[in-house]
């Protein structure tokens, strides 16, 4: 079982992704589940959701507490919660920024965590170009999917095209295609060739 926990703000479709990406594993015919903390929903509250993905019955609906991959929606969040609370050894993460790991302040997680299961791609500019509006769920799972590959990206984007039919559909999966390009040229890279991908 692989099991995904996702840190944002309300507004920025933290829920909404975790969504995405259950409906996407279930698009191959895998088991998933996907579900929100409970707590406040004002806008720009923090906000936790987490999605499980299996090839077998799913029997547990407990928070995750013990992740094998971290989505960070909102970088602000870094130094405010706990975001890496129980993160595998061999954990992903991905951060939506275009700021380097010096920049953040998180370098000396590398002496607990594979540097190479981290990234960051600018997913709120990447949406802002592809939708004009800056909601990088949809860009964050295209990213995952890169990053990971616990997904494929023909199953996130065909969940994005379910959720969302038409226009603002086929732009959210333009925006999770271009992210996946940026993680994926920028894995084994230093941050800063992926930083200047994005930025470019």
């Amino acid at each position: 079982m692989f099991e995904v926990r996702i840190h944002g703000r309300g507004g920025q479709g933290v829920v909404t992704a975790a969504e995405l990406l259950s409906v996407a594993a279930f698009i191959e015919t895998r088991h998933a589940q996907a579900f929100p903390s409970f707590g406040s929903e004002r806008t720009g509250a923090p906000v936790v959701s987490f999605c499980r993905i299996a090839d077998h019955q799913i029997r547990t609906h407990e928070p995750i507490a013990d992740p094998d991959a971290l989505i960070i929606v909102d970088a602000t969040l870094l130094h405010q919660v706990d975001v890496f609370a129980g993160l595998k050894a061999d954990g992903y993460v991905l951060i939506n920024t275009s700021k380097t790991f010096a920049e953040l302040r998180i370098e000396e997680l590398f002496e607990r965590f594979d540097r190479q299961r981290f990234q960051t791609v600018a997913a709120t500019e990447v949406a802002r170009e592809r939708l004009g509006r800056p909601l990088p769920n949809a860009a964050l799972l295209g990213g995952f999917a890169a990053l990971t590959r616990v997904v494929g990206l023909r199953s996130v984007t065909e969940a994005i095209a379910q959720r969302f039919p038409g226009p603002v559909g086929k732009a959210n999966v333009a925006a999770a295609e271009s992210a996946y390009g940026l993680v994926r040229s920028g894995l084994g890279q230093p941050t800063r060739q992926l930083v200047e991908a994005t930025s470019a």
